[in-house]
C-alpha cells in the first residue's frame, strides 16, 4: 500500500469515527442553525488560517446555504505575506473581540467557529464575546489535539470550554495523520478534509429540516448551470435581514 493510499484510508477511517461518535452533536448544531433561521436570526461562521478554510466552504457555493454569514478578517488568512503574521494575530489577546464588536452579531443569533488546536485567543475571545452578547457557539474541533496543549489565553481554556455545541473532529495530536519515515514528523493534514464533511452534514441536515417544516430551503445554484434567474433574489429579498455580506 502506498502512502498515499493509506492516507485515503486514514481519512475514511476517521470520516467513521465522527459519523460513530458525532451524529447527536451534528444533529443538535444542525438543529440550532435551523431554529436560529426559523426564528430569524443570523448564523455566522469563522475560522484563522487553514480553519478558516471550512468557512469558505460554507460560503457563497453551489449547494450552499445563502443564510451564513463569514466573518473575514484580512490579517487572518492565507493571503498575509509573510505567512507568521496570521499566528501572531491568532495570538493576539482582544483581537477576537473587535473581530466581532464590528459585526451585527447579537442574541439569538449564532456562531460556528472552526479551530483545530482551540488554543488561540481569537477564537476564544469571538466565543466569549459572542455569549457575552446573548448568541449561540458551535465548536467544531480536535479534541485529542485541544486537550493536550495548553491555552494561550489568559482565562486558561480552551475554545472548545466555550461551545453550547461542540464537534469533535476525531483527528489526533498535531492534525497530520501519515508517518512515511522514522522521524516522527507526520504529513496529511486530516482537518480540512473531515471538517468539511462536517460542515456540510450541517448544511444538507438542515435543507431537510426546511423541507420539514414546509420552508424551501435557501440554497445556491451552480453559477456554472441552468438557473432560475429570480430565485437568488427572491432569497436575498426575503432574508434580507439574516444576510450580512452582500
Amino acid at each position: 500500500m502506498t502512502k498515499s493510499i493509506e492516507y485515503i484510508k486514514h481519512i475514511t477511517s476517521l470520516l467513521e469515527i465522527v459519523e460513530n461518535t458525532q451524529a447527536d452533536s451534528i444533529q443538535k448544531a444542525t438543529e440550532l442553525l435551523f431554529s436560529t433561521f426559523k426564528d430569524g436570526g443570523s448564523i455566522y461562521a469563522f475560522g484563522a488560517s487553514h480553519a478558516g478554510i471550512i468557512t469558505e466552504e460554507l460560503y457563497c457555493r453551489a449547494g450552499g446555504l445563502m443564510i451564513i454569514n463569514p466573518i473575514f478578517n484580512p490579517t487572518l488568512m492565507l493571503n498575509t505575506m509573510p505567512f507568521n503574521v496570521t499566528s501572531c494575530m491568532e495570538r493576539l489577546e482582544g483581537f477576537g473581540q473587535i473581530i466581532i464588536s464590528n459585526t451585527e452579531l447579537k442574541k439569538g443569533d449564532t456562531l460556528i467557529i472552526h479551530s483545530v488546536s482551540g488554543r488561540n485567543s481569537v477564537t476564544i475571545d469571538m466565543a466569549i464575546k459572542a455569549k457575552e452578547l446573548g448568541a449561540k457557539v458551535i465548536i467544531i474541533s480536535n479534541l485529542a489535539y485541544s486537550k493536550a496543549v495548553p491555552s494561550r489565553h489568559s482565562s486558561g481554556k480552551n475554545l472548545y470550554e466555550f461551545g453550547d455545541v461542540v464537534i469533535d473532529n476525531c483527528g489526533e495530536y498535531g492534525d497530520a495523520g501519515i508517518a512515511v519515515d522514522d522521524s516522527g514528523i507526520k504529513v496529511g493534514a486530516t482537518s480540512t478534509a473531515v471538517d468539511s464533511v462536517i460542515a456540510n452534514m450541517m448544511v444538507v441536515g438542515f435543507a431537510e429540516l426546511c423541507v420539514k417544516h414546509g420552508i424551501e430551503p435557501p440554497v445556491f445554484e451552480s453559477a456554472n448551470g441552468k438557473q432560475d434567474p429570480d430565485r437568488k433574489r427572491r432569497f436575498f429579498e426575503q432574508y434580507k435581514n439574516q444576510i450580512h455580506y452582500k
